[in-house]
């Protein structure tokens, strides 16, 4: 047993009312699936609309006329031209081109930036940015303001009925919205591949708004499990599993990432820890990548598998993998020897001790749904 106190979000006795499965994760007691399953929250988020509580990430606020500036000597993203109202995805690097975690990083206009962190970094990342750019600009945390994700098809319909602005957001648009009379902000974008919003709501008013939203017939309360099997199944990467800080963006394949004005050739170029090194891996290429993987039989394929070649040598690892239930099928993501990561290349994975036969894949897995206008 652990003696480890666990932390908990303002959802948490919501959960326990509604059956929730509580387990231990990033230091904080969370739901990994209701009394519907995993499965069948899964459906229900790619079908219609699925509510996650995920108040343990991190809400940081960077006020002040060089904050743009001061973000942009940490990470390898465009912040000075990122628009008002518009968020966009960022990685924190370390000097050796090590991704130190991923964010998203809205601008709200008035010299002010709006981050959301990763749960189980949220305290270093916030170290971090008091340490290197609090002479520049204003570090708060807003670690007490709960998060609440509404995503699938019908997610737009039913917050449409609490804010009919809402409807008229794109994806990674972000703004100031009221909500049952609370100051909240609302992005549409999330973590499942479909379209749906990211809410930030004071700590105090995220049960009223849970409770408000989840009494709408389209919506079902879904957990860890499912936001699992919804992400991999359109992706996207999980900070410590998929990448960590012995893993460069080139690596994780994460380039896109890297705006263009950042790039060696950009307006902009480097001035963020480890960019010479990354520039190089752009230009050299790169001893190992992250890739899609699709098993060739029904045994699903975890995190953590060995990936050998023909002769069993071993040539890679597994990092995300389970079952994809809008896939109908196992899945799964790892890093691969760049001779090997062509779409369609034979790999085998080692569970235990059965090789079982893969085949490198194109990623998205599940066609991504964000809406674009």
């Amino acid at each position: 047993m652990s003696s480890e106190i666990l932390a908990k979000t303002p959802l948490h006795a919501l959960h326990l009312e509604l059956g929730a499965r509580m387990v231990p994760f990033a230091g904080y007691e969370m739901p990994v699936q209701y009394p519907l399953g995993v499965m069948k929250e899964h459906l229900h988020t790619r079908e219609a609309a699925g509510l996650f509580d995920v108040s343990h990430m991190g809400q940081i606020v960077l006020r002040g006329a060089g904050a743009a500036k001061a973000l942009e000597s940490l990470v390898p993203v465009d912040i000075v031209d990122l628009p008002v109202a518009m968020q966009r995805y960022a990685m924190f690097t370390d000097e050796n081109g090590g991704i130190l975690d991923d964010l998203m990083v809205a601008n709200l206009g008035d010299d002010t930036l709006f981050l959301v962190v990763n749960a189980a970094c949220k305290h270093q990342d916030l170290m971090h940015l008091q340490q290197r750019i609090a002479n520049q600009c204003q570090v708060e945390s807003r670690f007490e303001r709960a998060l609440l994700a509404l995503q699938g098809p019908r997610a737009v319909e039913v917050l449409t009925r609490l804010a009919p602005e809402v409807a008229k957001m794109t994806f990674m648009q972000f703004q100031a919205v009221r909500l049952l009379g609370v100051d909240c902000y609302v992005s549409r974008s999330g973590y499942t591949g479909e379209d749906g919003f990211e809410i930030s709501v004071p700590a105090a008013h995220a049960e009223a708004l849970a409770r408000s939203l989840l009494a709408e017939p389209e919506v079902q309360p879904i957990g860890l499990g499912a936001r699992d099997s919804l992400r991999l199944e359109a992706g996207l990467c999980l900070y410590g599993h998929d990448m960590n800080a012995d893993t460069t963006p080139v690596e994780a394949s994460l380039l896109w990432a890297i705006s263009k004005a950042r790039r060696a050739d950009g307006a902009r170029p480097g001035g963020f820890p480890g960019a010479e090194r990354i520039f190089a891996q752009q230009r050299d290429g790169v001893a190992r990548k992250r890739v899609g993987l699709l098993p060739q039989e029904r045994t699903p394929v975890r995190e953590g598998a060995e990936l050998v070649n023909a002769e069993g040598e071993v040539i890679g690892q597994v990092c995300s993998g389970g079952f994809g239930p809008s896939l109908g099928a196992p899945l799964a993501m790892g890093y691969l020897q760049s001779s090997h990561v062509a779409v369609d290349s034979e790999v085998w994975a080692l569970v235990r001790g059965k090789r079982v036969a893969m085949k490198v894949a194109k990623t998205p897995f599940v066609a991504q749904r964000y809406y674009r206008g």
